[in-house]
């Protein structure tokens, strides 16, 4: 008696699980076309079209994602990936990440322009006319001092 492959892959492993397995499926998949995306074009060709910032972003993102791909090579052997010292070069990692997302943020800071600025503080200070005084009819609103 033969079972169809519906039947062997059913028996295999519980049927609770039949979405996560089909997602991650659907992942690897992704994964596959984006490495083979990747690997179409030659790294220093790659590496010539971006800036240097592009390129620390490019290598950091291609070193981290072996990585997590190594932590979940381990996983599947039945090895616990947070007793391995791969979880230490992960953390590495986004500590050089995160210091690349602060350069990045402050390349992309608004440079203050002093022109601009002197003229927005000089058109916001009021300077009363010394022929046209101008009383207000509205008492002055704030705290109250007492003159000493």
């Amino acid at each position: 008696m033969e079972m169809s492959e519906d039947d062997i892959n059913t028996e295999e492993y519980p049927t609770e699980i039949h979405d996560y397995l089909a997602a991650f499926e659907k992942s690897l998949g992704s994964v596959d076309e984006m490495l083979k995306t990747m690997m179409s074009v030659s790294r220093s060709e790659l590496l010539q079209k971006l800036e240097p910032l592009e390129q620390a972003k490019l290598d950091l993102v291609s070193v981290y994602t072996l990585n997590s791909m190594f932590w979940v090579y381990l996983a599947t052997q039945g090895i616990n990936p947070k007793e391995h010292p791969v979880k230490q070069e992960l953390e590495r990692i986004r500590t050089y990440m995160n210091k690349v997302k602060e350069i990045a943020d402050k390349k992309k800071a608004s440079k203050l322009d002093k022109g601009a600025a002197s003229r927005f503080v000089r058109n916001a200070l009021w300077e009363p006319d010394a022929g046209s005084e101008h009383t207000s009819k509205t008492p002055a609103k704030g705290k109250k001092r007492k003159m000493d």
